[in-house]
């Protein structure tokens, strides 16, 4: 099983690390929801998980708020993206969308910049703000960019996690081999092991998931 830290900048990461964490995903500003880390938060953290062999996925994302990106701000984030990928981050973080659905234009641009340099890269969840209906389709398209996973909760933001357990399933059963799911939002040491006899996936996500 793989936990994946949500590391808010550099500070908690040596101990997550020490109590069982074996991937971080690195942002700042958690209070809404995650921001691209600074240049330094982002090399110091590789610098130190390097020898340690554990992987780090970047977030970028330029500000806080909803996930639908002007031309600037795409340009913005671009421009990030590059950055982490010479830093030697083993992968990105975003999420994007328009008119109720993936901003697919953006999402290409972005992708194959990150597989340029052969990395990986994970829709975040602003996927659980899709209808059911366009997540099922969203599976289909980001699979097809070649995205490697999708972080999702399951359901309403603030709803409890093994509440959304049957969708999880649905939504991990319809993505099969193409891609993974990755549940996240509301893990936490106290109720990891319930949700995982309930799910038996390979990887969970959360700020206090050691």
């Amino acid at each position: 099983m793989i936990l994946e830290f949500c590391a808010e900048n550099f500070t908690y990461i040596p101990n997550k690390i020490e109590n069982g964490a074996k991937r971080i995903e690195l942002c700042d500003n958690l209070a809404v929801g995650g921001t691209t880390p600074s240049h330094g938060v982002i090399k110091y953290t590789l610098d130190y998980t390097k020898d340690l062999e554990i992987p780090v996925f970047v977030m970028v994302r330029c500000r806080g708020g909803n996930f639908v990106y002007n031309q600037t701000e795409q340009s913005i984030m671009l421009d990030d993206v590059e950055e982490m990928m010479k830093l030697g981050a083993d992968g990105l973080v975003v999420g994007a969308l328009k008119e109720n659905y993936l901003d697919l234009q953006f999402i290409e641009r972005i992708t194959q910049l990150v597989h340029h340099y052969n990395k990986k890269i994970i829709f975040h969840m602003a996927f659980d703000q899709l209808s059911i209906e366009n997540q099922f389709r969203a599976i289909d398209d980001l699979a097809d960019r070649g995205v490697h996973r999708i972080l999702t909760h399951g359901g309403p933001a603030q709803s409890d996690i093994i509440s959304n357990t049957d969708h999880l399933l649905a939504l991990n059963d319809y993505a099969a081999e193409r891609i993974k799911i990755l549940p996240g939002g509301g893990i936490h040491r106290n109720n990891l092991s319930q949700l995982h006899q309930l799910l038996q996936m390979e990887e969970y996500h959360g700020t206090n998931i050691v």
